[in-house]
């Protein structure tokens, strides 16, 4: 006798308020509750619902909860992923190079009234080159990482700018470097963070007798270094014959993390001297004995862009510089290389691409690797699957990066205007087409549209002047609409500039007084995250934000590229890592993160419940 009114009761508004409720989104994952007005027994004024007809009731019963249990299901669908994680890990946002960050609060109406968060505090200690990282999802509260030419590491809170954890006891940073470069010199390229095991990666230089470089593991919530770290790269790092040495190697690229392992590459210092050789090193995250290499066989070669090393996520793509002494034969330096895991390099054509003019670009000190690979996708081309490389000829180069080709010409070459070196690039896509981008040392900020033809061509797009020598970012709103390319004017007019990525309009000009940054490096790029840019400087992490509500989340993976072909051919040698203990190398070890007090924060009053009366058993169905 009361069916009819419990039916009216489970559908009624209150019920269904209760239903959306019952839905929980994290993180990716979708939790249930039915509510307990759908699922307890029908009462009435706390008592069992007794029928004459008790079976019928029961099926009635059985097939009203179902009926909520799908409603309340499409109300879930309904739901917003409120605490979706938003994590940037590595140089330029992902593997590829790519530089895009997805984030709706972007819009171009928002991004011009950008404006530094002077509540941030973001100091440091120590000159900046590295691009900083944001990492949340672990016990903190979300945290920037960034590191220091003085060897030191930092975690701070994202939106107070205050001390998380930091360590200052890495080691003593190298004073004075060959033929110039930085003074001093200590932790130079971008890390790279593993959120499956939640720890940081970076490659340090750190003074002693020897010098030499170690790659860290820290616990990225801790700042705790894992058991079996550091590396000592030159006890372990060798290729046919040639043996890692640190005093000649400069490390200023981004590391990769692809499948299990953490890549590093190494030029020279400034002066192109002593013998240095273009290295990659690859390091097993879960066995830091295991320790692969690749390297030029000439002297020279290196590898200098600030991307570092680029991946499909299969295959790491590193570009070269000029080589020395080769009486003309190619030895590695100049070209596109294409590695696989450990690395290894097979010594194909399939896996090096080379201008024709190589020789004369040695002779003249004109790189080709003047800025760092980047993976590119050209949806219609033929090949559709690209790799670019800019260097200081000028010249913008795209090559099929399923068949580099070996000696050649490339599949599409333009004039770009200007000596590009040092820096990284950018791709983006939007809905007029695919475009790459760049600022060159002119300090002209230039993009470029990739034709969808057979084969690709390389057309200019927009260019835009201002001082100073950055790698450029993009935000997009939803990966093709309101894209915008950021770009500092580093040891230049040290604001951010934004700029319509199809256009070059102006949509940020550089904001007023409060807007000016210090102390900005060469090449150093900025990310977006949850609404806001964070830019690292000398001493000092700068915050901007967006004058909207809540920032909306980043993914951290915009796109992921198709992963090119692995070649099968025999590989012309296998790198053999030998473990080899290190004095300086467990006393660096040994050190403890710095805690740093934070302020306790405020109790939140919390409402009294309500009593609720206790249901009685529910009945098998």
């Amino acid at each position: 006798m009361y069916l009819a009114e419990a039916r009216n009761f489970a559908t009624s508004q209150q019920c269904l308020l209760f239903a959306a409720t019952a839905c929980r989104k994290t993180d990716d994952r979708v939790t249930f509750t039915l509510p307990l007005c759908c699922r307890k027994p029908l009462t009435n004024q706390g008592h069992a619902v007794v029928t004459e007809a008790g079976g019928v009731a029961s099926r009635r019963m059985t097939r009203f909860i179902f009926i909520v249990t799908i409603l309340v299901f499409a109300l879930c669908a309904l739901v917003p992923r409120t605490s979706a994680q938003v994590n940037v890990t590595q140089e330029h946002n992902n593997p590829s190079r790519d530089g895009v960050y997805i984030d709706a609060a972007f819009t171009p109406s928002a991004a011009e009234n950008l404006t530094r968060d002077l509540n941030f505090n973001g100091a440091i200690s120590g000159a900046v080159y590295a691009q900083p990282l944001y990492i949340e999802g672990g016990p903190n509260v979300p945290m920037i990482i960034t590191v220091t030419e003085l060897n030191n590491v930092y975690a701070l809170d994202a939106t107070t700018g205050l001390p998380i954890w930091s360590r200052t006891d890495i080691g003593p940073p190298v004073p004075t470097t060959p033929c110039g470069g930085f003074n001093p010199t200590g932790i130079t390229g971008t890390p790279v963070v593993d959120l499956a095991s939640r720890r940081l990666f970076f490659d340090a230089l750190i003074n002693g007798s020897p010098t030499k470089h170690f790659v860290y593991s820290l616990d990225v919530d801790t700042g705790v270094t894992t058991p079996g770290w550091p590396v000592d790269v030159n006890a372990t790092a060798s290729y046919n014959g040639i043996n890692f040495l640190s005093t000649a190697q400069e490390e200023r690229g981004g590391l990769a993390l692809v499948n299990g392992i953490v890549y590093v590459s190494y030029s020279g210092y400034v002066g192109d001297c002593p013998t240095y050789h273009g290295w990659v090193v690859g390091v097993d995250i879960n066995n830091p004995s295991n320790v692969g290499g690749w390297a030029t066989t000439a002297i020279g070669g290196g590898i200098w862009g600030h991307g570092g090393v680029a991946s499909d996520g299969t295959n790491m793509f590193v570009v070269t510089g000029n080589t020395f002494n080769t009486g003309g034969n190619w030895l590695g330096g100049e070209a596109i290389i294409r590695l696989q895991a450990g690395p290894t390099w097979t010594g194909q054509p399939t896996d090096y691409w080379v201008p024709t003019n190589w020789f004369s670009l040695d002779n003249t000190d004109t790189d080709l690797g003047g800025v760092s690979a980047t993976v590119v996708d050209v949806p219609g081309a033929t090949p559709s699957q690209l790799v670019l490389a800019l260097g200081k000829d000028s010249n913008a180069y795209l090559v099929d990066r399923n068949n580099l080709g070996g000696i050649t010409s490339p599949v599409a070459q333009a004039n770009v205007a200007g000596i590009n070196r040092g820096t990284s690039a950018v791709t983006y896509h939007t809905s007029q087409g695919t475009y790459i981008g760049f600022q060159n040392d002119a300090g002209t900020i230039r993009a470029y549209k990739i034709t969808p033809t057979n084969p690709p061509t390389i057309t200019f797009a927009w260019s835009m002047s201002q001082t100073g020598r950055g790698s450029p970012w993009v935000t997009t709103t939803d990966g093709t609409n309101n894209t915008i390319v950021w770009v500092a004017g580093v040891s230049g007019d040290q604001r951010l500039h934004g700029y319509d990525g199809d256009t070059g309009a102006v949509i940020y000009a550089g904001g007023g007084a409060n807007e000016l940054m210090t102390g900005t490096r060469q090449w150093n790029t900025g990310i977006a995250a949850r609404g806001r840019i964070y830019f690292g400087a000398d001493n000092k992490i700068y915050a901007f934000k967006l004058p909207t509500g809540s920032p909306t989340p980043t993914p951290t993976a915009t796109s992921t590229p198709t992963a090119t072909a692995t070649a099968t051919a025999t590989p012309t040698s296998t790198p053999t890592a030998t473990a080899t203990a290190s004095p300086t190398a467990t006393a660096t070890a040994s050190g403890s993160p710095t805690p740093t007090p934070r302020p306790t924060p405020t109790v939140r009053p919390q409402a009294t419940p309500r009593p609720r009366p206790t249901p009685p058993p529910r009945p098998t169905l």
